[in-house]
């Protein structure tokens, strides 16, 4: 690769981390038919209910979990790109409850227009994070690409009793967030430089931590559900839990947890195009307070980058649980709702 002047890299692309998703009713219909067919009694989760990773059954005892995950920048720190996609990437590993075991480098780059170091910052973030999360970045593959693109493929195992699914919640199940929501529209003004520093650091902070709680939740027969909220945001990942489990979740917007700046900055305008994206796909699926204003919900359809852990638990467990996940670092894990019975939808009250 050439040295190249250095540039933005939030410049040399369209959009950034989980807000590159495809729209949740797009990938509906990419998927429709698309199921496992044949003889694979062994796969115990597929695309069927748009879990965060794919399970297979080793041997009876032990699954093994594989995933990928890749985008563009949402920052234009190299080494913070790195770390902040290779963060989201082993946390579907967490989420299903499992122990990363190894990852797999997914690289694409505009040849000519990102140098030589920009790219090994990159890289070196990535491997940085894969190193705090114990496991070795063991190959890749590279490209050519109009955009930069980086993440990774993770293989991850547990027991086969402690995988969670976001299928699984049950009626009367508290509801626990691990992380705040907001990434999205920090994203939104940094793309516009008008994120302070100070929020820059809260955003790169929560971005960049680890879920390995999900490894210790999964130990704990009261935790039935856990899933994580990237890029659909909180409705629609929530909806996803809703839909799976066959039952409504119930949120309290006053108790959703919110990084520091994120009502002042989207009041201010600051939303990305994946917001409406969101709401446009699964708005109809989703009961919201009367008079809701247009700032509010994009909070609650925000896309998070690296976003927490949504655990459905028993009900009882919930105030211990939550003393957990506070200790073990999560410092904005707040309890938001409940399940109950009910058709696969949201609803969220003031």
């Amino acid at each position: 690769m050439l040295d190249v002047p250095s540039v933005r890299l939030t410049s040399l692309a369209h959009g950034g981390g989980c807000g590159c998703k495809l729209a949740p009713s797009v990938l509906q219909d990419l998927l429709a038919g698309q199921a496992h067919g044949g003889p694979f009694e062994r796969l115990l989760v597929g695309t069927e209910t748009g879990d965060d990773a794919a399970v297979w059954d080793l041997d009876g005892t032990t699954a093994i979990i594989a995933t990928t995950d890749f985008f563009m920048p949402m920052v234009d720190d190299p080494d913070h790109f790195g770390r902040i996609a290779a963060t989201n990437a082993i946390s579907d590993i967490y989420a299903m409850g499992g122990t990363p075991l190894m990852a797999l480098a997914i690289l694409g780059m505009p040849l000519g227009k990102v140098d030589t170091a920009t790219v090994r910052a990159i890289l070196g973030g990535g491997a940085a994070i894969c190193a705090q999360a114990g496991i070795p970045v063991a190959g890749g593959h590279s490209i050519d690409c109009p955009e930069p693109v980086y993440g990774l493929a993770v293989i991850g195992s547990a027991p086969r009793g402690r995988i969670r699914r976001n299928s699984t919640a049950r009626p009367g199940d508290a509801l626990i967030l691990t992380k705040a929501l907001g990434v999205g529209v920090y994203s939104a003004a940094f793309k516009k430089e008008a994120l302070g520093k100070d929020a820059y650091d809260e955003m790169l902070a929560s971005v960049t931590r680890l879920n390995r709680i999900g490894t210790e939740l999964a130990k704990d027969e009261a935790v039935h559900a856990v899933t994580d909220v990237t890029g659909f945001g909180i409705l629609g990942h929530g909806l996803e839990m809703a839909r799976g489990s066959g039952a409504t979740l119930r949120l309290s917007r006053a108790a959703l947890p919110l990084l520091s700046e994120a009502e002042s900055l989207v009041q201010q305008g600051f939303v990305t195009g994946a917001s409406h994206r969101n709401w446009a796909s699964y708005g109809h699926e989703v009961d919201l307070p009367e008079g809701t204003p247009d700032w509010q919900r994009h909070l609650l359809t925000d896309p998070q980058t690296s976003g927490g852990l949504l655990v459905a638990c028993a009900p009882e467990a919930a105030d211990r649980l939550l003393a957990e996940i506070h200790a073990a670092g999560y410092a904005s894990a707040a309890r938001i709702g409940m399940v109950e019975a009910g058709p696969g939808r949201v609803v969220v009250e003031g």
